[in-house]
């Protein structure tokens, strides 16, 4: 089965604080370089599921960019898409003693993916999973639409991740949710506050709500989450929950979800 992820691909710096934030002073915590952005989390763990994984965007060849494409490449996902000199996206990802994660984003020239970028090659597959980020600026929301358009002429199914509450909030939530009308995908991932700002289900798409340490509610099949001996990190989950639906439903999205919380970083 071959599956393209169109989204972000950036370096993310994950800080694991040992306790939380003092303003003003210092914070006990560790530090760990790897890959990220969600559109490449997801073809990460497709690619570890044993998937046919394919990750498209813009990236860039620089320090940042390089690091972040080795890691892909390693885990076995094709690179699809253009390469600039610089400006490649960095995230760093603060996680709390708890688990819990809070992103701050630098998406760098992953907005600048544009439709004179696509082939009808690129889009050969059998599954296109969209990042929501995708979505939240131009000319790479464009670029999105076109992706979806070529991946169904090839008969695709294509899924959508909401991805961030407040970039829906900024964007505009009615104006947010009659795009995803107007792209009909098949199949939405999204989370508990995704959900609410979004008003609930667009269209005739599959909604997937997933509702973190409570599990999933798959359409109207509502599951618990898998039991883990500890939370580390909970960055990534969703990305890795969506690639294990893709690949086999329910029950594997779960299982990839409990893999990923067991680990720092949002990569397999």
């Amino acid at each position: 089965m071959r599956v393209v992820s169109l989204g972000d691909l950036v370096l993310d710096v994950v800080v694991q604080l040992d306790q939380p934030l003092a303003l003003g002073a210092d914070a006990s915590s560790r530090i760990r370089l790897s890959a990220g952005g969600q559109g490449a989390n997801v073809a990460a763990w497709l690619a570890a599921l044993g998937g046919d994984a394919a990750w498209l965007g813009k990236r860039a060849d620089d320090e940042a960019g390089t690091l972040a494409a080795g890691k892909l490449h390693e885990l076995g996902v094709d690179l699809l898409g253009p390469v600039a000199g610089s400006g490649n996206g960095v995230i760093v990802s603060l996680v709390g003693p708890d688990g819990e994660r809070s992103m701050c984003p630098d998406r760098g020239i992953a907005t600048e993916l544009s439709v004179d970028d696509l082939s009808a090659e690129l889009l050969a597959c059998d599954h296109l999973h969209v990042s929501g980020y995708a979505l939240f600026a131009q000319p790479v929301c464009e670029a999105a639409s076109e992706a979806i358009r070529l991946a169904r002429a090839y008969g695709a199914r294509i899924s959508l991740d909401l991805a961030s509450w407040s970039a829906i909030r900024d964007a505009g939530a009615d104006r947010f949710r009659s795009l995803v009308e107007a792209l009909a995908p098949d199949v939405v991932f999204a989370n508990v506050e995704e959900d609410e700002i979004v008003g609930g289900a667009v269209g005739a798409a599959l909604w997937i709500r997933k509702l973190g340490a409570e599990g999933c509610e798959f359409g109207d099949d509502r599951r618990s989450a898998r039991d883990v001996p500890e939370v580390v990190d909970t960055t990534g989950a969703g990305d890795a929950l969506a690639a294990g639906w893709i690949l086999g439903g329910p029950d594997l999205a779960l299982e990839a979800a409990a893999r990923c919380v067991q680990r720092v970083g949002a990569m397999p």
